[in-house]
C-alpha cells in the first residue's frame, strides 16, 4: 500500500456526506448532521502516527473520511476501519480510559467530536444533543445485543476451544491477531484502482467479512484474477434479482455470454425497454443503498419450502437430490438464492453496468468497474473486439477494463442472438427430456435409467456430424478444404474422427495436413510481452509457404509439405510427405488459426468450408448461478491432463489464464466466419467427470494459486449425481478426456 505524509483536506459536502453513512448518526435529520459537521473538527494524521493510545483519557468520538486505520490492542490487530467507519462513540458522553491504540495506516483525515464540543452543544442546541445521545445509546445497545447472540451462539454449539491470538502471514509482514478478526480487516479496499472483492485464507477465497479463527496466510483477491471477476459478477447478479422483486418482476440470471449476462424474464413484458430501464434503476437504487449481503443457514426443508413458495422450481429440484441436510442462503434483501461463494458484502461496492432489451429478455452488461452504472459512451473498437471474442465464450473472463460499460450500440445483442442460433437444436431436445436444470437432470439420472439418456445425447452429436457431413458433401466439386478450429479442450480430436467416418460412408476421403508443421525456427519465433515464445501467434507459422501449399493442393498439383522437428526446434519447408488430392479427396487442416481468413487467403473462398467446434449449453443449478462452459472445458483438461500428460490439476488450472488468453485472441475473434458449429456439450459428462476430477482437484495443495479455482470446482461438481463411465460409448466425445476411446489419437 503506497504511504503518504503529505497533508489532507476534505470539503464541507465531503464531511456532511461521510456524516450521513456514519451508523450512530443515521437518525439524525439533515439539518441536525449539517450543525454536527461544522462543530466537528478536522484532523489530518500523517501515515504512521498514532491517532490515540492505549490508557489515554477517552473523551472524544473520531470519523474516518479519507484513508485507513488499524485498531490495535497490546500489539494485536482487531481492526480496520476506512471512510465512514468510527469509534470512541461512548467515550464523548462517559469518558474513561482508551482500551485501544488507533494507528494511521496511511494518510488521513478524521472528523472529532469531543467532550467539551459535546457539553457546549448540550447548552447550545439541546435537542441536537440529545438527539445524537440517543443514537449513540441506541447503537451501543444493538451491538451488545449482537455480540450476547454471537456469545451464545458460540457456547452452545462450539465444543472446541479457540486460540486468543492468531498469528497471519500478510505479504511479507507476520501480523498476531485477535481470534475473530475480519478478513478484511487486514486487507486494502483497493490495489492501484482495482477492487478487492474476496481474501484468500490459505488460497482459498473467502467473503471479506470472515472471521479469522486460525493462524494462516491471508492475500487479496481482485478482480484482475479471473475468480475475482467471478465473485463480482456473481454478487452483480445477485443485485438484479434483488431489484427485479423491488421493481415488482420476477427473473432467473441466464447463460453467460462474455461480457454480458442473458436476463430470463418470468413473464413477457409488454414495453421491454421500459422494463430495462426499469430495472436497472432498481438497480442502482439498491447500490446506492449500500445494503449488506445476508447469509442464511437453513434447514433443507426449510429452504425447500421457501424456494417452493418462490416458485424457484431448478432449485427446489436440486435441494431434492442433495445428500446435504443445511445449505447457505445469501441475499442483498429479501429475495433469496443458494450460496455458491464468496459475495461482496455490501452493495455499494458494485459499479459499472447496464441492463438493455434483448428481443423478449433483458441483458445484463458488465462495464469498466468504477464506471458510474447506466452511463452511456461511444462504442469503441475494444468494444467490437470484445463482442467478437465473447461470442461463444460463454465463460465471462474477459479483463473487467476491457468491458463495455454501456451498450449503446447493438453489439451485446448480437451476441445473445449468436448464442441463441448455436444453441436453438440443443435446446430443443433437452425441452424434449424435460431437463432444464441441474436439478431435473439429477431427477432424470434417479427416477429413470441412466443409460437412454446417455444414448440419446449421444445420438444427437451422432445426428449434428451426419449433418455438417451432408452439407460438406452438397458442395461437393466445390469444397476442397475443410478447416476447424475450436477452444481448449473442446473436443477436436474426436470430432475430426467422427466426422471423417461420416465423410467416408458418402464416398468422401478427408486428408489432414498438420499446420504445426509449419513453424518457423525455434529461433525467429515471435515472443510474448514477458520474453517467452509464442507459438500461438499468426507469425509462429512460415504462413507463406502454408499458403502456397494450400492453394497448390486444393488446386491437384503434388506437394512436398513442411516438416517441424520440434526436439531441435528446426524448419524443413520440404522435409514432409508428398501430397496429391484426388477427385474424391478434402484436404483437412485443424488448428487455433483455422477460421483466420488470413490463413486460406490463396484459397478461392468458394472452396473453404470452416467449422467451429466448442461446447455451449449452461444448464442453470438454480435462478443466480450456470454452468459456464469454460469451467466444463477445464474440467475435460484436468482430467486429460492427468490421465494422458502427467499434469497435476494445480498445473493445468495455472495454465488455463493463458490458454484462454490465447482462444480470445486467436479463435473467438473468427468464429462468425464458420460454416457450421458443432456444440460439444454433452448433458451428462459432469457427473463422469466427476467420478475423476472430485478425486484430482483434492490433490492441489493447500494455500496452491490454483486452490481457490480447485474449490468452486468441487463445489460445482458437488451439486450434480455421479455416474460412473461405464455406459459411455467409445466413440464417445468425452472419452478423448476420461481414456477408453475407440479411436487412435
Amino acid at each position: 500500500m503506497t504511504r503518504s505524509n503529505r497533508p489532507l483536506s476534505v470539503t464541507s459536502a465531503e464531511r456532511l456526506e461521510v456524516l450521513s453513512g456514519v451508523t450512530p448518526l443515521k437518525g439524525l435529520s439533515d439539518e441536525d448532521l449539517r450543525m454536527l459537521a461544522r462543530v466537528m473538527r478536522t484532523i489530518s494524521v500523517p501515515a504512521g502516527t498514532e491517532v490515540v493510545r492505549e490508557g489515554e483519557v477517552a473523551d472524544a468520538l473520531y470519523v474516518v473520511v479519507v484513508g485507513s486505520v488499524r485498531v490495535m490492542h497490546h500489539g494485536v490487530v482487531l481492526a480496520k476501519l476506512r471512510r465512514g467507519d468510527h469509534f470512541g462513540e461512548v467515550a464523548v458522553v462517559v469518558g474513561g480510559k482508551r482500551t485501544a491504540t488507533v494507528v494511521a495506516d496511511e494518510a488521513c483525515v478524521l472528523l472529532c467530536l469531543d467532550a467539551a464540543t459535546f457539553t457546549t452543544l448540550t447548552e447550545t442546541n439541546t435537542p441536537l444533543a440529545l438527539a445524537l445521545l440517543r443514537q449513540i445509546v441506541a447503537d451501543t445497545s444493538a451491538h451488545l445485543a449482537r455480540m450476547n447472540d454471537a456469545v451464545g451462539q458460540l457456547l452452545s454449539e462450539r465444543a472446541l476451544s479457540r486460540r486468543v491470538d492468531l498469528e497471519v502471514r500478510l505479504g511479507d509482514e507476520r501480523l498476531v491477531v485477535r481470534s475473530g478478526t475480519a478478513a478484511d480487516a487486514l486487507l486494502p479496499a483497493q490495489i492501484d484502482g482495482v477492487p478487492v472483492v474476496a481474501a484468500l485464507v490459505d488460497g482459498r477465497a473467502r467473503p471479506l467479512g470472515s472471521p479469522l479463527v486460525g493462524s494462516c496466510t491471508i492475500a487479496p483477491l481482485t478482480t484482475r484474477h479471473w475468480e475475482g471477476q467471478r465473485i463480482f459478477r456473481q454478487s452483480l447478479g445477485l443485485v438484479a434479482l434483488e431489484a427485479a422483486h423491488r421493481a415488482g418482476m420476477s427473473l432467473t440470471l441466464g447463460p453467460s455470454l462474455g461480457f454480458a449476462r442473458r436476463i430470463d424474464l418470468a413473464t413477457p413484458a409488454q414495453d421491454i425497454g421500459e422494463t430495462a430501464r426499469l430495472l436497472q434503476a432498481a438497480m442502482l437504487a439498491l447500490v446506492k443503498q449500500d445494503d449488506p449481503l445476508v447469509r442464511q443457514q437453513q434447514s433443507v426443508l426449510e429452504a425447500l419450502d421457501y424456494f417452493e413458495r418462490q416458485g424457484a422450481e431448478a432449485t427446489v429440484r436440486l435441494l431434492e437430490t442433495t445428500h446435504r441436510r443445511e445449505v447457505a442462503l445469501v441475499s442483498y434483501g429479501h429475495v433469496f438464492a443458494l450460496d455458491s461463494g464468496p459475495l461482496l458484502p455490501r452493495t455499494g461496492q458494485l459499479t459499472g453496468f447496464a441492463v438493455v432489451a434483448d428481443g423478449a429478455n433483458l441483458l445484463l452488461v458488465y462495464g469498466t468497474l468504477g464506471r458510474p452504472s447506466g452511463v452511456a459512451r461511444p462504442v469503441s473498437a475494444t468494444d467490437q473486439g470484445v463482442a467478437e471474442r465473447a461470442g461463444a465464450e460463454h465463460a465471462g473472463a474477459g479483463r473487467p477494463d476491457d468491458t463495455p460499460c454501456q451498450p449503446a450500440t447493438t453489439l451485446a445483442r448480437q451476441v445473445s442472438q449468436q448464442y441463441a442460433r448455436m444453441t436453438e437444436s440443443q435446446h430443443l431436445w433437452l425441452r424434449t427430456m424435460q431437463i432444464s436444470s441441474v436439478g431435473h437432470f439429477n431427477h432424470a439420472c434417479i427416477t429413470a435409467a441412466v443409460e437412454p439418456l446417455i444414448h440419446v445425447a449421444e445420438g444427437y452429436h451422432e445426428r449434428h456430424i451426419g449433418r455438417i457431413a451432408d452439407a460438406i458433401a452438397a458442395r461437393r466439386g466445390t469444397t476442397r478444404l475443410i478447416s476447424i478450429a475450436g477452444p481448449s479442450s473442446s473436443g477436436k480430436t474426436t470430432f475430426i474422427r467422427r466426422l471423417t467416418v461420416q465423410l467416408r460412408v458418402i464416398g468422401l476421403r478427408p486428408v489432414g495436413l498438420g499446420i504445426d508443421d509449419y513453424y518457423v525456427d525455434r529461433q525467429h519465433a515471435p515472443r510474448t510481452a514477458s520474453g517467452e515464445l509464442d507459438f500461438e501467434a499468426l507469425e509462429a507459422l512460415h504462413l507463406g509457404l502454408l499458403q502456397d501449399h494450400l492453394a497448390r493442393l486444393v488446386a491437384g498439383d503434388t506437394v512436398r509439405t513442411a516438416r517441424f522437428d520440434f526436439v531441435t526446434g528446426t524448419s524443413f519447408p520440404t522435409g514432409g510427405r508428398e501430397l496429391q488430392l484426388q477427385p474424391s479427396d478434402l484436404l483437412l487442416i485443424e488448428g487455433i488459426h483455422g477460421l483466420n481468413p488470413r490463413l486460406v487467403d490463396a484459397v478461392p473462398p468458394e472452396q473453404v468450408f470452416r467449422i467451429f467446434v466448442c461446447p455451449l449449453i449452461q444448464l442453470p443449478v438454480d435462478r443466480l448461478t450456470q454452468v459456464h462452459t469454460s469451467d466444463l472445458r477445464l474440467l475435460r483438461r484436468i482430467v486429460r491432463d492427468r490421465h494422458g500428460r502427467s499434469l497435476n490439476a494445480a498445473e493445468t488450472i495455472q495454465r488455463w489464464p493463458a490458454v484462454r488468453q490465447g482462444e480470445r485472441q486467436h479463435i473467438f475473434p473468427y468464429q462468425h466466419h464458420a460454416d457450421e458449429v458443432f456444440d460439444t456439450s454433452l448433458v451428462y459428462e459432469l457427473s463422469v467427470l466427476k467420478v475423476f476430477a472430485d478425486r484430482y482437484l483434492l490433490e492441489v495443495p493447500s494455500a496452491d494459486p490454483a486452490q481457490a479455482t480447485a474449490e468452486r470446482l468441487l463445489d460445482l461438481l458437488d451439486s450434480w449425481v455421479t455416474i460412473y463411465p461405464d455406459h459411455v460409448p467409445p466413440t464417445s466425445l468425452l472419452r478423448e478426456f476420461i481414456g477408453g476411446s475407440g479411436f487412435s489419437y
